[in-house]
């Protein structure tokens, strides 16, 4: 099905409704690392797009997630609650719609409301005027889309050009007389990191650095000794890199199913032709086999990242062509964290900096000052309170999160001094036990149970990489005590009790002795 749309005529009374109150979009991608963002510092790509929002707004240094998992990280932003209490704690499951989402709250102050492309719930949620979501995790190539009156309707093209497209045709159809909120949710940059045709091969010439803690040997780490997210035993040369891949499959999960001629060629002559007869030719094994696998992950998933990166740069050009750009709120993030080799890992789900902490930034012009660095820490559970308290619309009090637009501002404002992490996703598919736990700016304490009970602390200003456990170190007994009295403080305003309970149990284990 072809895409088209005609530019809308914007009217002098539009223009002056939509001026009284901000537009908001809301760029959502999957699984994209700061680490690869260079206006976070990367070293290792270039995101003109994303770095044009970051310069002329507020970019977040300490914006975390309270559940690294895809699907229970949208119901956080949705419902502003922790995932034990929105019931949406593990992927694959079907979120609650007959509970609240900010997006009804955005529809009763007058807004219009929609979402396209990646959601991932399992069910459709209220609070939206249109709907056109991937199924599932959805496909790379000619995806399926559902829509708000669940027909399903396939495109043929590259999903983040798709998504990009469909959020531009409704932007140009809808209401203008009201003010909008849409949410672009991208699948980009999730496993198996199939790469826009016109990106195939964009990083060959580059061989990247290993990371510092590539060959980490996780001491004083028990869950990290029996996770199974490696590069090197986990990460799968057929179906992640693409080495001999099975384009004509029948049978199980078939990413290439119904490439069109064009696709298939051209995937098959750079991964078979070129990338498979690499890999045949230097007959690896050890570390060099490795290393070849990390060098093939970056660049497979840098070139999906280029792709995701480019659309970003045509919404906003499409809000400067239609003169929107001053009244419209344009975020970026990422649903949580990943990692690009440190621990010689990729995926997310740890308490850990690179999977915790999540790209965001925002512009939000004559408001926020260009430029603008927030170092406080904040959570995806503020995302839907702020998100309200920009448009003007009350937050409900069941909400757990606060808007964190004082800190956009620049204004002195009490903020809360550590945020609360809750994952449970065990043991499939990546053998990380449940654990719960804070990260405040210096520390982040963590307690993981299931499997083995035991106890983490880390100073992240001295050891960013989590790599020196300091729990029952000497030294460390008045901070362990006064975090871990701060994470009871956490639990209970969270209403965790699951958690409550097994950290009771330690305090008093701990006080009879």
């Amino acid at each position: 099905m072809s895409i088209s749309f005609t530019p809308v005529a914007f009217a002098q009374k539009a223009a002056t409704q939509e001026k009284k109150r901000p537009n908001v979009i809301f760029i959502l991608s999957d699984d994209h690392a700061y680490q690869a963002i260079s206006a976070y510092g990367s070293k290792l790509v270039q995101t003109p797009s994303i770095d044009r929002i970051a310069s002329q707004g507020a970019i977040l240094y300490n914006n975390v997630v309270t559940n690294s998992i895809c699907g229970p990280s949208r119901a956080v932003l949705l419902t502003g609650k922790h995932s034990h209490i929105n019931g949406y704690k593990l992927n694959e499951k079907q979120f609650d719609i007959n509970q609240p989402v900010f997006s009804e709250q955005l529809q009763q102050n007058g807004y219009q409301t929609a979402w396209i492309g990646k959601m991932h719930l399992g069910a459709l949620p209220n609070g939206f005027d249109y709907l056109n979501v991937l199924p599932g995790q959805g496909l790379y190539y000619n995806p399926d889309f559902i829509n708000s009156k669940n027909e399903k309707v396939k495109y043929t093209g590259y999903v983040t050009d798709i998504i990009t497209q469909l959020s531009e045709e409704w932007l140009s159809k809808r209401d203008t007389v009201k003010p909008f909120f849409l949410v672009v949710g991208h699948k980009a940059t999730h496993r198996e990191w199939l790469p826009a045709i016109e990106d195939l091969g964009y990083y060959d010439n580059v061989n990247f650095p290993l990371p510092s803690t590539f060959y980490d040997e996780y001491t004083g780490r028990i869950a990290a000794q029996k996770q199974d997210m490696t590069i090197d035993k986990t990460m799968r040369l057929k179906e992640d890199l693409k080495v001999h891949a099975d384009y004509d499959s029948e049978t199980g999960y078939n990413p290439y199913k119904g490439f069109t001629p064009e696709q298939k060629t051209a995937f098959y002559n750079y991964y078979e032709k070129k990338v498979s007869k690499e890999f045949d030719e230097k007959n690896l094994s050890g570390k060099a086999l490795v290393e070849w696998k990390y060098q093939r992950y970056m660049r497979d998933y840098l070139a999906t990242a280029r792709s995701l990166d480019r659309n970003i740069g045509k919404i906003l050009d499409y809000l400067d062509q239609h003169g929107l750009t001053e009244n419209t709120v344009i975020i970026y993030a990422s649903d949580q964290g990943f990692y690009l080799g440190e621990h010689g890992w990729f995926d997310k789900r740890f308490i850990y900096e690179q999977s915790l902490k999540t790209p965001f930034v925002i512009r939000y012009p004559s408001v926020i000052k260009p430029g603008t660095k927030v170092d406080a820490v904040v959570s995806n559970l503020d995302w839907a309170p702020t998100l309200l308290n920009v448009t003007g619309t009350s937050v409900p009090d069941q909400m757990q999160g606060q808007s964190f637009l004082p800190l956009l501002k620049g204004q002195k404002t009490s903020w809360k001094s550590a945020a609360y992490y809750h994952y449970y996703e065990y043991p499939k598919p990546h053998n990380v036990p449940p654990h719960f736990g804070i990260r405040t700016e210096q520390y982040t304490l963590a307690r993981f149970y299931g499997p083995d009970n035991a106890w983490e602390l880390y100073d992240i200003k001295k050891d960013p990489q989590n790599l020196n456990n300091l729990y029952g170190k000497k030294g460390y007994e008045n901070i362990t005590s006064t975090l871990k009295a701060q994470l009871k403080k956490e639990i209970v305003q969270a209403k965790d009790n699951e958690a409550l309970k097994i950290l009771e149990g330690d305090l008093s284990s701990t006080s009879a002795r």
